[in-house]
């Protein structure tokens, strides 16, 4: 797939008040400061359509980008650890759950996670909600560029070590690298396949 448009729609506080049309959306959230913002400008070819920043906590909204005027792409606010509020960050909660389990359009979630890093525990809590509660998530690990070879390896080796101790299967995993600009097209190619399959499935009215 080839991102040919790319449009910033609007931010949200809830699951209700997003885009009305129905278009299948593609939710990408991660722990705070994973790589999200560069990864989702990577795949537009847009610089800055996602704001980066440094400090967490930058998202706090939903934020429905409109692609190729067929779907969204949502980017959620970051979990974890954030430099803003308590009030707010808590405020964060009921919002992220509720777009992910109630969101009708939503086709599918990409949980981003920092290859660098081990386990880590926030992760996973929160990657077995979307299991517990059947949201359809792959997993999408950022900043690969940043290890060597035999490092990303052990890593992955570990990561799908300790997640088949918990579940039977494995989500799709991907690499990516916003630096390197790698992965981008598996990414993309898999949403490819995933609308085409949502095409063909008659909707409900």
């Amino acid at each position: 797939m080839k991102i040919k448009s790319s449009t910033f729609i609007k931010s949200s506080k809830s699951h209700t008040a997003g885009p009305e049309d129905r278009l299948p959306e593609f939710a990408f959230i991660g722990r705070s400061n994973v790589g999200k913002s560069s990864l989702i400008n990577m795949l537009t070819s847009v610089r800055g359509l996602a704001k980066i920043s440094t400090t967490p906590g930058k998202t706090q909204l939903i934020n429905h980008f409109l692609i190729n005027e067929a779907w969204y792409l949502v980017d959620l606010p970051g979990i974890g650890y954030a430099k803003i509020a308590q009030t707010e960050r808590k405020a964060w909660v009921p919002m992220i759950a509720d777009y992910l389990t109630r969101r009708q359009s939503l086709l599918h979630t990409f949980m981003l996670v920092d290859s660098r890093l081990s386990p880590q525990k926030i992760d996973l809590d929160f990657m077995n909600n979307m299991v517990k509660h059947e949201v359809p998530f792959s997993i999408v690990f950022t900043k690969t560029d940043k290890l060597k070879r035999m490092e990303l390896q052990q890593n992955m080796r570990l990561y799908k070590s300790t997640l088949l101790g918990i579940w039977e299967h494995l989500p799709e995993v991907f690499l990516t690298s916003a630096t390197a600009k790698t992965g981008g097209e598996d990414l993309l190619g898999f949403i490819e396949i995933l609308l085409k399959e949502y095409v063909k499935t008659p909707q409900p009215k």
